[in-house]
């Protein structure tokens, strides 16, 4: 199957694509600060630059995009139909470098969070993931 857009908007397309402050994110550093907790952004001394840094609770939190780390089981983790070789190759080293960088943190001794992009969407689901992650009392109701 060939792509419905040519090369040069299909490069522009994916060159938009952000590694940093994307929704998903923002979403969980938002209920991070209603739970009260207070992090970091992108640790880059650690392995991985985790997008949140709790050094408190000795916490990193890895926030995940379904399709580009491939969370087993969703529905966006899908491969693409085209150039599968590439994408195979390319998800599949993600994974890997998401292990290892994972092994290297714990054997420092920080506790490794990852939230997936498709847990970000409910927040109240999100928040009592947050706070069951971190021990804490999840709260009762969601206010703004």
């Amino acid at each position: 199957m060939t792509d419905i857009v040519d090369r040069a908007t299909r490069s522009r397309m994916m060159a938009h694509i952000r590694s940093r402050d994307t929704t998903p994110e923002r979403a969980a550093r938002r209920e991070l600060y209603h739970l009260g907790i207070r992090y970091r952004l992108h640790g880059g001394k650690l392995p991985g630059r985790p997008d949140i840094v709790i050094r408190r609770l000795r916490t990193v939190i890895f926030v995940h995009g379904c399709f580009w780390h491939q969370h087993s089981g969703c529905r966006m983790a899908y491969m693409p139909k085209s150039n599968v070789e590439f994408w195979q190759r390319k998800l599949q080293g993600n994974v890997a470098r998401d292990a290892r960088n994972q092994a290297l943190l714990m054997e420092q001794g920080w506790r490794v969070v990852v939230i997936w992009e498709c847990e970000t969407r409910d927040r109240e689901v999100l928040r009592e993931l947050l706070a069951r992650w971190l021990a804490l009392e999840a709260p009762a109701e969601i206010t703004d």
